[in-house]
């Protein structure tokens, strides 16, 4: 592994990062072998493979950043400005480096943990966990908890640290225990814990926005089962704390662990219970088919009514399945269950009928079988948008030129609804048909451009700005499209996303850039005001925003 230097610096790590790429475009052979160590899709290729995949600057600041030890560029970066932020005084130090322990919900905030910055800035300062007991339950120091518990057995039950965390839910909710070096210290810590008498429920107020740190929403309790089996998706953190009398059903933890199986099946097992957890609409929501028949096998509601927005909107797992574009076997799943097969949406749109919509044919196809149903010339124009047959809709559009024009509000927001499932045929035929580019659907009540560049997809992000989205429209956060590409940026919701391409036209398109903010490195100026985003998309804004004619 390299070594960084005692005092990094940001601006020569991107410049190893664009050195590597121009290397790589001139096929040159070292530079070849250090992405294919580093580059999950490069690996294994040959030389001539690896050039084919046309790699860009993210993957090879993804190379840098694992060259150094780091899992992400985003990693790196966090530990580089929390480095050249040395000189800040002991406490706030403390505070810096918690807030890569743990996620938003513990320290204040909207930011994930990351445990390779934490573990990173520990090693080289070592004091950064020695000043009281709390901090030592972060790391898994057994024997600091110990000394305390032989002080002040009912320390272990109170709340304290710079976090106010009781000791149970400082070991649980720690990242650190994703990492092999501080698992055991982490495990041996809780038992501890447990074992003296500490209570398996513990709890605080989460400090997600629009709580805080030194407001905790009361209406939103974290258990020390949410951190093991919801948010570290730990099996053995959850095992203890199950046996120890946790209780499965804290209405987080089931939900949040379905990224887990080992995790969902122990609290399954314990007689977690379904009801009010929108579990099984949530595991749709994740494509785990697995995750599915495991709900499913326990006695999960294949006909659970859906209690909340979006979801209330289509009424059913069957239909919210559809909704997400899942594959077959997740509808034959859910129909073996006893999923009605007849179920409607809330204005009377068939499961057939919205599998059409979707563009799903082979899951429409099952239910034709299972469902005797005529398809008006709407339902055929709609189907024959969700596949991209062009052809097909403008033949329906020439026998019956009214279509578009009586759509149902309910049906425009088919556009950004299959923009956000990633289905750029349809959007592109829809579009190019006539559908309003302004129509708002979603999860979030956004526009296709919106949800276009949430998902990284500069190809269509181009396409819908040069039919007439504007990058201005808001969403349903009460932000437009360039608070979407800072928060997708910096948070890459789907792997291989390009935002900095995205940037690029947007930009193009009428975006302004922005300017350096004079003390926040992590955030620019626009409009004269600070917003982040990732390092890249950053660099891109600035440099269109500083020149002297802002294109």
């Amino acid at each position: 592994m390299k070594q960084l230097p005692a005092r990094p610096n940001l601006e020569h790590l991107k410049r190893q990062a664009k050195d590597l790429l121009r290397f790589y475009a001139s096929g040159d052979a070292q530079a070849i072998a250090r992405l294919r160590d580093a580059i999950p899709a490069a690996s294994d290729k040959d030389d001539a493979a690896i050039l084919a995949l046309s790699l860009r600057l993210h993957d090879a600041q993804t190379c840098v950043a694992r060259e150094y030890g780091f899992p992400s560029w985003t990693d790196l970066r966090s530990y580089v400005a929390a480095q050249r932020a040395r000189e800040d005084d002991g406490a706030d130090r403390v505070l810096r480096w918690l807030r890569f322990v743990y996620a938003g919900d513990v320290v204040g905030g909207m930011d994930r943990a990351r445990p390779a910055v934490a573990a990173r800035m520990l090693a080289e300062e070592p004091a950064l966990a020695t000043r009281d007991p709390y901090l030592a339950c972060a790391i898994g120091d057994e024997s600091a908890l110990r000394r305390a518990i032989e002080t002040d057995r009912s320390w272990i039950n109170r709340a304290g640290g710079p976090l106010r965390l009781p000791p149970l839910i400082a070991v649980t909710h720690s990242s650190l225990v994703k990492l092999p070096e501080f698992r055991e210290g982490l495990h041996c810590s809780a038992r501890l814990l447990l074992e003296s008498g500490a209570d398996p429920n513990q709890a605080i107020g989460s400090r997600w926005p629009p709580a805080s740190l030194a407001e905790p929403s009361s209406d939103s309790p974290l258990l020390a089962l949410y951190g093991a089996a919801g948010q570290n998706h730990d099996p053995e953190l959850t095992r203890m704390l199950l046996e120890a009398g946790a209780d499965p059903n804290d209405g987080e933890s089931l939900y949040h662990s379905l990224e887990s199986l080992a995790c969902t099946r122990l609290l399954l097992e314990a007689g977690a219970r379904f009801e009010g957890t929108n579990a099984v609409y949530r595991v749709l929501d994740l494509d785990d088919v697995a995750a599915l028949r495991l709900l499913l096998e326990h006695g999960a509601d294949p006909n659970e009514p859906a209690r909340s927005s979006p979801i209330a909107d289509f009424g059913s797992p069957l239909l919210w399945a559809i909704r997400r574009r899942r594959s077959l076997e997740h509808i034959e799943a859910l129909l073996s269950a006893g999923a009605d097969p007849r179920t409607t949406t809330p204005d009377g749109v068939t499961a057939y009928r919205l599998a059409l919509r979707y563009g799903l044919g082979n899951v429409a196809a099952l239910l034709a079988r299972l469902t005797a149903e005529e398809l008006s010339d709407q339902e055929r124009f709609l189907a024959a948008c969700a596949c991209g047959d062009e052809h097909e809709a403008r033949v329906l559009l020439s026998t019956r030129a009214d279509l578009l024009g009586t759509l149902p509000e309910s049906v425009l927001r088919m556009l950004p609804e299959l923009a956000a499932e990633g289905a750029r045929d349809a959007v592109k035929t829809m579009v190019k048909l006539g559908w309003p580019i302004e129509a708002r659907g979603g999860d979030w009540n956004a526009s296709a451009l919106n949800l276009a560049v949430f998902r990284g997809d500069a190809e269509l992000t181009s396409f819908l700005l040069e039919h007439g989205a504007d990058w201005r429209q808001e969403h349903g956060f009460g932000d437009n499209v360039r608070g979407t590409l800072g928060w997708a940026s910096v948070n890459e919701p789907v792997p291989d996303g390009d935002w900095v391409a995205c940037a690029q036209t947007l930009v193009a398109h009428g975006m302004p850039g922005a300017q350096r903010h004079p003390s926040l490195p992590d955030c620019v100026l626009v409009e004269d005001r600070p917003q982040r985003f990732s390092q890249e998309v950053m660099d891109l804004l600035v440099s269109r925003g500083e020149s002297p004619d802002g294109s």
